[in-house]
Formats: C-alpha cells, structure tokens, sequence
C-alpha cells in the first residue's frame, strides 16, 4: 500500500472512526484502524465489536495512489501523529510485509502494524428500503431522550433507547424505571415495516456526535441483531439489545388533577439553585409545594441549612400540591425543551410527574415521586 493524502483530509475521517476504538479490548488486533487502498479510493474501518465505523475517501481527495493494499495501523498512535504533524502532504507507505511508514518532508514514523488476516471480517449489509430522516431532527430525538437511560447493567434492556417506527410515526423512549423520556414525531411518507430497536445509549451517542444538526439524510438500515445509520460518507453500525423493551404507555396517567403552565427559564434556574444543598445528599431530593399561584422549592441538609426558592404559576387547573423529588431528574428533563413555557402535570403525590411544553407537544418526560417519610 502506498499513497500520497492531505492531512485534513486523512485525520476527519480518522477521527471519524476514531469513535469506535475502545482501550478495554482484550483482543489487540481491535486497538487498530484497518486501512484499505483501491483505486476507487481509501476505506477506514474501526471496530470494537459493538460498534463498528467505516468511512469511504474518494480518489479525488488523495493525491497519489501508487500501490493497493491492506494495513491494520494502531489506532490511537496514527491518530496522535497525524494529528501533531504539521505539513499538509502525508505519505504513507507499506514496507516488509508488516509495517507502515508515515513521512512528511521533515519527519518520518515507522509503525510495527497488525496482521490484516486477524481483523474481524465486519458484514455491512443493506436493506432495500431504509428509514429516511433527517440528521438534525434525529440528532434532537436521541439528545431529549437518551439521558434517561439506566446506567445499571443489571437491566440491560433499560441501558437502551426503544426506536419505534409505525407507518409514517417514530417514537423514541428512553426510561431507568424511574424516570421516563419519550418523544413522537411524524413523516411525510408512510414507511413499509415495521421497525422496533432498542440501541444501547453509549453506541447511539457515539452517532450522533458524529452528525450535524443540519437537513442533510440520515439512512437506517434495521436487522434483527444490528442497525445500520449511513450518514455522508460515513457507516455506523451498532449492535443491539436483546429482548421486548416493557411497554411505558401506562405508566403515564390519562387523568390529571392538577395542572401548572411556568417559564422554563425561571423554573430551571430555580431548581438549580435550590439543588445545592440536594447535591450533597444522595437522592438529590427537592420538595415542591404550590399555594395559589406560588410554587415553592426547598432543599435542606441538617449539616449545612436550607434553602427556599419561590416563583409565579398559572393554574390551568386544580389547587394545591406538595411532592418531593430528584433535583437532577427534573433539571434533565427541563434541559430537553427548547420551549420558553412548560406545562407541568400532578395526579397526587405519589404518582408520576408529567412535563410537556404542552397539550400536544411531541416531548413528554415523567418523573417519579420520591417520599420523604
């Protein structure tokens, strides 16, 4: 393999794949980057066995093709050089049959390389008929969701977004059994199958870091053991988890007794003042309490004080309530909105919290309640 490449060029797409290497593999063959050279162009591929990444650059971009071939270059010290040199012009060239020379005009790197027969043969495959959407709707559906997400490996399934996709409907929800983020939104055309995935959290923020919040198309391609998301000139595949993701629509109640209409702003800067003395405790707990169109907030440490935030409401319905809960919950939840009002929901005090921009908002979060006797 020999070639001629532009360092800006090169180290995007290294940085690309970069997202797939992991330092815990076991196997050391998947700490590196495979390197494949036609004339059609320079393929990178990355792997950790969960995700895999492969980016595609096209003979117009590179200078020279001299000579096709195959190398498995470690991932994290290409991505270092190629980062810290300074020219624009980077050669690459194979030499005995196992190692790579990285050169500029002033330096020069020997690399010891993989074996290319020990890199895991990665299956990309393709279906007739992908989900189309749009890379900044979707990259705002995984970020008003994923944060939910149980980081307990005790319950897998939880540890994963549920992507639904129904006719011309996608609903992504995300819940850790104590809190739940779900967001619905509709398009234009009406797909053919039905699509129901549940992506593990950590592989689906990889993605979308890697795409814009542009109009650009996002393709998925859905498999009964993996998804595929080709993106430009970038493929992202992750595998998925396992079994029937529980079915959250009754969690959320019908009826609601108490219903409040307040300023995102205020509400969250309230709560995030109130939430310096929770930060000390390991609930997180606030306690909110309303009297007429007032909504009181407090927090207390029997070691440090407490503290009382106060704000105005407007009822929509109902009187009076006091329900205590996770300070962090509720202020990741309020980050999901890009509304300036909220609509916030009470069936009692033990039962789910709902918040909504409103009625028919596409973005619902539920907190649970927390008991403070």
């Amino acid at each position: 393999m020999k070639l001629k490449i532009n360092k800006d060029v090169l180290l995007e797409n290294l940085n690309y794949v970069g997202k797939a290497l992991s330092n815990r593999n076991i196997i050391p063959v998947i700490n590196g980057i495979l390197f494949e050279l036609t004339q059609d162009g320079l393929s990178l591929t990355a792997t950790d066995n969960e995700i895999t990444i492969k980016t595609f650059i096209d003979k117009e971009y590179i200078k020279e093709i001299k000579e096709e071939g195959k190398l498995v270059i470690y991932g994290r010290f290409i991505l270092d050089i190629i980062r810290k040199l300074p020219t624009e012009d980077i050669d690459i060239e194979e030499i005995d049959g196992g190692k790579a020379i990285i050169s500029t005009p002033n330096s020069k790197y020997n690399l010891n390389c993989f074996d290319v027969s020990d890199f895991p043969n990665i299956k990309i495959e393709y279906v007739n008929s992908p989900i189309k959407l749009t890379a900044g709707n979707f990259k705002e559906i995984v970020n008003q969701t994923v944060f939910a997400t149980s980081a307990q490996e005790s319950k897998p399934l939880l540890t994963g977004i549920n992507l639904k996709i129904i006719g011309n409907s996608l609903e992504c929800v995300a819940t850790d059994s104590y809190r739940l983020a779900k967001k619905q939104v509709k398009f234009n055309s009406m797909t053919d199958e039905n699509i129901n995935l549940v992506i593990p959290a950590k592989n689906i923020n990889e993605f979308v870091k890697l795409i814009d919040e542009d109009d650009d198309e996002i393709e998925l391609h859905a498999f009964s053991n993996k998804v595929l998301f080709k993106y430009h000139g970038i493929l992202f595949q992750s595998s998925l988890l396992n079994g029937s993701y529980p079915n959250t629509d009754q969690l959320v109640p019908s009826e609601f007794d108490i219903i409040y209409r307040l300023n995102l702003d205020e509400f969250y800067s309230v709560m995030d003042r109130a939430s310096i003395l929770a930060q000390a405790k390991d609930k997180n707990i606030v306690s909110l309490e309303t009297k007429g169109n007032k909504l009181v907030i407090t927090s207390s440490s029997p070691e440090i004080g407490k503290i009382e935030e106060v704000m105005n409401i407007d009822i929509i319905k109902g009187g009076d309530i006091k329900i205590s809960f996770s300070a962090k919950y509720m202020m990741e939840a309020l980050r999901s909105f890009n509304s300036e009002e909220v609509t916030i929901y009470f069936s009692g005090e033990i039962k789910p919290i709902i918040i909504r921009e409103d009625d028919n908002g596409d973005l619902l979060q539920l907190i649970l309640p927390i008991k403070t006797y």
